[in-house]
């Protein structure tokens, strides 16, 4: 069975399926999250209590992909463009583990009134 959880940004809660990957795991472990986040065009980031180098790293992401940033250990959420992005794709600051999917539209994250973010386990 997938393992899930959700994702609070201010008044925004989504649900995300984590992938089978040793960096879903160890971010599964480290649940709960709570954290100030920062924008970085349609990206919320921050760090996590998680050190893990690159897995099946992506230099591009889809909509609604959750990310684990190596190089500053921080966990990502994707809805749209970053400043590296080209046209229309995801571009993060550098590879990303893609560890999970948003189920509902990650493009709601766009109207979070803040970047404070909860992340919890979601059992049963």
């Amino acid at each position: 069975m997938p393992q899930t959880i959700r994702i609070t940004v201010g008044d925004i809660e989504l649900t995300a399926v984590l992938h089978d990957t040793e960096t879903a795991r160890r971010i599964w472990e480290a649940l709960p999250l709570e954290a100030t986040g920062s924008l970085w065009g349609d990206e919320i980031y921050f760090d996590i209590p998680v050190e893990m180098g690159e897995e099946d790293s992506q230099a591009v992401v889809e909509v609604g992909d959750l990310g684990y940033w190596p190089v500053g250990q921080a966990f990502c959420l994707f809805w749209g463009p970053t400043p590296m992005s080209e046209g229309d794709e995801i571009r993060p600051a550098s590879p990303v583990n893609v560890f999970g999917r948003i189920v509902e539209d990650a493009r709601l994250l766009g109207h979070a009134t803040t970047t404070h973010v909860r992340v919890e386990r979601v059992e049963g």
